[in-house]
């Protein structure tokens, strides 16, 4: 359903653009291609057409698109109040209306001074403005809710895979769109206000989990957004953004091996562009940092000290090959926690105090929790379980003299009420995730990346600070 949807909205917004496009004596192709597509309507309102290098920053875009949107209609003679909504909300139906209608005509720049003369309308330009910030604002909470949403990567943990200054596209669709469960916010902002700090919304109204139907079920090794699991203090859809790849479905059970991640016994797929660690042993201070730089390699400063001629870099297979050919090189292996051994950084999930000794590279097997199955409380389970039944699922869990307590009641096991995941980064010794924190719950997904828009290389220079090959470059 949500396909079928999806494909007529876009399809008969962008054939509603073509035959108007057309009437305003361009190509109708152009309507179709993106940013393209805006150049072309800012020639036809009578914008500068070197507003369109806001469509790529965040949030002042919005407000581009539908000053240039709005004025375009305007530029047909659709001024009301209703024509204006229904551009935004149903574009799909009233655009091909009116591309078709023989009435409707182009008729010249509605932002020139001499269009607002020849064709006079009571509203100011103030409120004209006004209501152009009123529709952005409603039609973009409404996309960014349930439709698509842009991100930016902000770390490296899913590095090579996805860079830091990437900026996502991310589909509420694909999963199903959730209900936003603290609907009082401030437009644009997640959780803290910009500029003046503070919390960006209110917890007056609660809305309980509620997903409304997907295009698919998460797969596994699909990249997804999702809300931190172990931030606490603000609403669940108000946490802070995390990405990972999905490494582990429901029900299945998921382990390490010196660094080779295990799903149900069988080694998992492993994107060609992940990243580990690797030690590299030169004379004092022996290797080139601005050589490093160059090639956007990133030092592990937990275990790097130059003085000593120790350096981890986080590095790709391939990368590896390449920095091991290097002469200072003395030394040179990927870097393993062994078996067995733990250390404050490499302490891994459930971080037993009487159990098994498990770190980022040696845990498991852990199943992950399906809804509608069961687990047995005992001594090595119920310390891998005990956040899902208590936080997520929001039960009181106690271990007395006679054995296991849930609510007041004497139990031998627990069954799930809810779906959870499995996620790592690819940037496997650089990434906070289920290794850390465990599992993250269904009502914590917040939808699929899809592909990069736009990226932005902070050590570039010019026109290298855009990583260009990674424009609209699909996420795998």
């Amino acid at each position: 359903m949500w396909y079928i949807f999806l494909a007529i909205f876009v399809i008969g917004s962008l054939y509603g653009l073509y035959l108007l496009y057309r009437k305003a004596g361009k190509q109708g192709w152009e309507a179709i291609v993106p940013i393209y597509g805006q150049y072309v309507m800012a020639q036809l309102v009578g914008r500068p057409t070197w507003w369109i290098i806001w469509l790529f920053v965040p949030i002042v875009n919005v407000f581009i698109f539908y000053d240039l949107f709005l004025n375009f209609i305007k530029a047909f003679g659709k001024r009301r109040f209703w024509e204006n909504a229904a551009a935004v909300l149903v574009p799909f139906i009233v655009l091909p209306m009116w591309g078709r209608d023989p009435n409707t005509k182009y008729l010249g720049q509605s932002t020139t001074e001499e269009f607002k003369k020849k064709y006079p309308y009571k509203k100011s330009t103030g409120r004209e403005w006004a209501d152009a910030i009123i529709f952005a604002t409603v039609a973009a909470t409404l996309i960014r809710g349930f439709l698509i949403e842009a991100y930016m990567i902000p770390s490296g943990s899913m590095e090579r895979s996805l860079l830091v200054g990437d900026f996502l596209f991310v589909s509420k669709l694909n999963y199903g769109p959730r209900v936003p469960m603290t609907p009082i916010a401030f437009p644009f902002a997640h959780h803290t206000m910009p500029i003046t700090g503070g919390k960006a919304y209110s917890e007056v109204i609660k809305v309980p989990y509620k997903r409304l139907p997907g295009f698919q079920e998460i797969k596994r090794n699909d990249v997804v957004v999702f809300n931190y699991p172990e931030e606490t203090h603000r609403p669940i859809d108000k946490r802070e953004n995390y990405i990972k790849r999905c490494v582990g479905l429901p029900g299945d059970a998921i382990s390490m091996e010196d660094a080779t991640l295990f799903v149900n016994g069988e080694k998992a797929y492993t994107s060609p562009e992940f990243q580990t660690n690797y030690i590299i042993q030169t004379d004092p201070n022996g290797l080139d940092l601005n050589r490093l730089v160059e090639l956007r390699l990133e030092l592990d400063m937990n275990y790097t000290n130059p003085d000593q001629g120790l350096y981890v870099i986080h590095m790709t297979k391939e990368e590896a090959e390449q920095v091991r050919t290097w002469p200072q090189v003395k030394r040179f292996e990927e870097l393993i926690y062994p078996k067995g051994t733990t250390d404050a950084l490499s302490d891994a999930f459930p971080h037993y105090q009487n159990g098994p000794v498990w770190n980022y590279d040696n845990f498991g097997p852990i199943t992950v929790p399906k809804k509608g199955a069961s687990v047995k409380l005992d001594s090595l389970s119920t310390p891998i379980y005990e956040r899902v039944i208590t936080v997520y699922e929001g039960n009181q869990l106690e271990k007395r003299a006679d054995g296991y307590y849930i609510n007041g009641q004497k139990s031998d096991s627990y069954t799930f009420k809810m779906d959870y995941y499995w996620m790592m980064g690819d940037n496997r010794h650089n990434s906070a995730d289920s290794r850390g924190w465990g599992f993250v719950p269904e009502d914590h997904i917040v939808g699929k990346a899809l592909f990069t828009w736009m990226s932005w290389d902070k050590d570039g220079s010019f026109l290298s600070k855009i990583r260009w090959n990674r424009i609209f470059k699909g996420i795998e």
